[in-house]
């Protein structure tokens, strides 16, 4: 689409959130969504330190095809901004783990910086990229550029 509006709101999305939901699809079929906070990396690519226990990583681990949305639900009814994405998620390649970890940690003073060895195996931790292949951001009904009267959502960064 390449609407500048729209990538200046979405890049606001990113930018003011500190957490995502996550989906991704159990060996079942069943959906599993959950919070993660991440570090992103321009629009494309989010970071994220889990478990390889945690259901999610299971779930990357058998289907690397997620969803996400990043969004603030402090906000008063109406007035949500939103990103929805869907992603290819992995393991962060241990010849790029040093720097990626570094990446992560510097959005995040309050909390200490994971070193690599910290990230891999047999730590208890791993760090997961999510590569976005498709972004949309929410418009709500009234907005007076782009509302039709209901909540949708339109395309960003083809």
């Amino acid at each position: 689409m390449g609407d500048k509006v729209l990538e200046e709101r979405a890049t606001a999305v990113i930018e003011a959130n500190k957490y995502m939901t996550l989906g991704t699809v159990g060996e079942d079929g069943r959906p599993w969504v959950t919070p993660v906070y991440f570090t992103p990396d321009g629009h494309e690519d989010f970071y994220w330190a889990s478990s390889p226990k945690a259901t999610h990583s299971l779930n990357i681990a058998r289907n690397r095809d997620v969803s996400i949305v990043i969004f603030d639900s402090s906000v008063a009814i109406g007035q949500a901004s939103a990103l929805y994405l869907n992603a290819r998620a992995e393991l962060v390649p241990d010849d790029e783990l040093e720097h990626r970890a570094a990446h992560y940690a510097s959005r995040y003073p309050e909390l200490r910086a994971f070193p690599a060895d910290e990230l891999r195996e047999p730590a208890d931790l791993r760090l997961y990229r999510a590569r976005a292949t498709e972004h949309w951001i929410l418009i709500r009904g009234r907005d007076p550029e782009y509302g039709t009267g209901i909540d949708s959502r339109l395309p960003v960064w083809d």
